[in-house]
């Protein structure tokens, strides 16, 4: 159920990154590795500040209610990763995160309520 969405201009990472992601979000979350996803779109056309340097832009989904000093570790926590499994500096990094209700979140047919 927690989702981490990627769109970044550089180059696709490793699988080893999607599972140290993974990794990361499970711990960090607090859910098992098997509700996690983790996407990557790359090579997508972007600028950060007007510069076509590598960025990405994030996106966190989870079900759960995450709270202003979590977002601010997981911030943390997931801008170092991104940027070593992409390759991005980290201050070219944005994070949306998004805290879903499991009645609005479906899976195999049903909800997460």
């Amino acid at each position: 159920m927690p989702l981490l969405a990627l769109r970044t201009s550089a180059a696709p990472p490793k699988r080893a990154a999607f599972a140290r992601l993974t990794r990361l979000l499970a711990r960090e979350l607090r859910k098992p590795e098997r509700w996690v996803m983790v996407t990557v779109e790359a090579r997508v056309p972007m600028t950060f500040g007007g510069d076509a340097a590598p960025a990405c832009y994030a996106e966190l989904k989870n079900v759960g209610k995450l709270g202003r000093k979590r977002v601010e570790q997981l911030s943390a926590l997931l801008c170092a990763e991104i940027a070593r499994a992409l390759g991005v500096a980290r201050d070219r990094i944005y994070i949306e995160f998004t805290n879903a209700e499991g009645a609005l979140w479906g899976w195999d047919g049903g909800t997460f309520a």
